[in-house]
């Protein structure tokens, strides 16, 4: 992996798997406040860490003391992921890992991390959403492929209507879908090994859990 692959160290959930092993490897990392915590499960050290620092106890700041900090005021115009994120991309990330940016105990960051990710995916960064066990991946306009178990469970939600939907590889398979706005149709699909996945227009993100296989 390149050193343009950086991994953002966020607040919510994060369990180390072999995929999310897989993923980071070769990365740079960059600490969002209180996802700092990740860092010593992950054995990474990272380049940065930022923030308003209200989620960071005293035990993990002074756990960390040779990584450069850069304080945020807590009344700013960004949540402190996003700023890592800018970091990142100011140090020439083409690819961004969003590490702990689902679950945790504040839906509104999760919901907000993946309105960015399907954002910063239409400026053509790649981008990858990882709890260890859950994963999401922006799907727009184009075609793009999964590498997941068969038997795994995975969903695609529409944050506007879809537009020429084909889900290849699946036990549900899509050819030439129109999908309306809200619809729930494409919620709790079944991998049948690799899916792939095309879209002739609209947002949506691919939320995928590998390791759950109660589809089997």
């Amino acid at each position: 992996m390149s050193q343009s692959t950086f991994t953002i160290l966020l607040g919510g959930e994060l369990r180390l798997t072999d995929r999310l092993r897989a993923a980071i490897s070769g990365s740079r990392f960059i600490a969002a406040d209180g996802g700092m915590r990740h860092a010593a499960a992950l054995g990474v050290m990272p380049e940065l860490w930022v923030g308003d620092f209200d989620s960071t106890s005293p035990d993990l700041d002074s756990a960390f003391p040779e990584v450069l900090k850069q304080p945020y005021p807590a009344a700013k115009a960004a949540t402190d992921g996003e700023i890592a994120v800018s970091e990142a991309i100011d140090r020439g990330a083409k690819r961004l890992i969003l590490a702990g940016a689902l679950g945790g105990p504040r839906s509104d960051h999760a919901l907000q991390h993946l309105l960015y990710a399907v954002s910063l995916a239409e400026l053509g960064f790649d981008m990858l959403l990882t709890s260890g066990e859950e994963e999401a991946v922006p799907l727009l306009a184009g075609e793009i492929e999964l590498d997941l178990p068969a038997g795994s469970l995975f969903s695609v939600p529409g944050f506007s209507e879809l537009k020429g939907l084909f889900i290849h590889n699946a036990r549900y398979p899509l050819m030439d879908f129109h999908l309306p706005f809200g619809s729930s149709r494409t919620i709790s699909n079944v991998a049948e090994g690799p899916v792939r996945f095309s879209l002739a227009s609209g947002r949506a993100i691919i939320l995928a859990r590998p390791y759950d296989l109660s589809g089997v």
